[in-house]
């Protein structure tokens, strides 16, 4: 009900989302300029320049035929769901007549959901792989085989989990490893992985590297724990909300969209999570349909 009285227009929507993309005020996206006339259909025309720009112009709302009242809904919606939302979900929830325009939200959604210049992890890190799909006859180790190799980083905090980050591999060798690695802990963490080789030049990366085996850990307990219930969780997402029903090449969304719910799985403020995606979503760039269709790639 609070929700609704905050955006019971199109109007209070456009306002609000003003105020996140420009908190001091318009600012013309080619010369920085601040001063501005509100010409026909909303838009903003510089004083300077004389550009003529939009408030949802280099957000992932351009382009948009659908209201932004309609977008706040699904934004809301979609944080508010303590597991997620499938594209089905939110189609039945807004009434979209089409699967195809929820599933499009749903990705542009994940797609605002990783802070642009995000903190890399520090401190205790646990670092191992994990394999995302079915099981393919005649395969083993980390072979793929068909399936996904997600890198899974854990930081430690005390007896808990601190915060995580999940990133899709071509493979298990070591250059993939320390990208991936590079890309989710800050230099000079302590990074905790099993006794695969290609995790052993870790130290030579600038790394605290422990190694630990699986003799190290009691029977019948998983030497990397923090990476495992990771996965575990993980996995049982993937199985629960979405049926299991995620292409290899659009992983990737799907796992920033588990990353962001996973790392502010303890706010009890629903509100802050939609302040936070809407902050996002205005700091990414636009994301075409064209590119949500063919996916990533390596």
């Amino acid at each position: 009900m609070e929700f609704e009285r905050w955006f019971a227009s199109e109007q209070s929507c456009l306002d609000y989302l003003c105020r996140i993309r420009w908190p001091g005020g318009f600012q013309c996206p080619r010369c920085r300029c601040i001063k501005a006339w509100i010409v026909s259909r909303g838009l903003y025309r510089c004083k300077r320049c004389d550009v003529q720009t939009s408030a949802t112009a280099g957000t992932i709302f351009e382009g948009t035929r659908k209201p932004l009242q309609m977008w706040f809904r699904a934004m809301w919606h979609a944080t508010n769901q303590k597991h997620g939302v499938s594209a089905l979900g939110l189609q039945h929830a807004l009434g979209l007549g089409s699967y195809h325009t929820a599933w499009q939200w749903m990705h542009k959604l994940r797609r605002a959901m990783v802070r642009p210049g995000r903190d890399r992890l520090s401190g205790v890190v646990e670092v191992d792989e994990t394999f995302i799909g079915g099981k393919r006859p005649g395969r083993v180790g980390r072979q793929l085989g068909g399936r996904a190799l997600v890198v899974i980083a854990a930081q430690e905090d005390g007896q808990r989990i601190g915060r995580v980050r999940l990133v899709r591999v071509p493979n298990a060798s070591a250059a993939s490893l320390y990208a991936a690695i590079g890309q989710s802990v800050e230099p000079g963490s302590t990074i905790r992985t099993d006794d695969w080789r290609g995790y052993r030049a870790l130290g030579r990366k600038g790394y605290v590297h422990q190694t630990i085996r699986a003799f190290m850990a009691p029977v019948g307990e998983d030497p990397l724990p923090l990476v495992g219930r990771v996965a575990s969780l993980l996995k049982r997402w993937l199985l629960g909300t979405h049926q299991g029903a995620v292409r290899p090449s659009h992983l990737d969304y799907y796992l920033d969209e588990f990353t962001f719910r996973f790392n502010r799985r303890t706010s009890r403020a629903r509100g802050m999570l939609f302040y936070r995606l809407l902050q996002q979503a205005v700091a990414v760039e636009p994301f075409p349909a064209k590119l949500i269709r063919g996916g990533r790639t390596f």
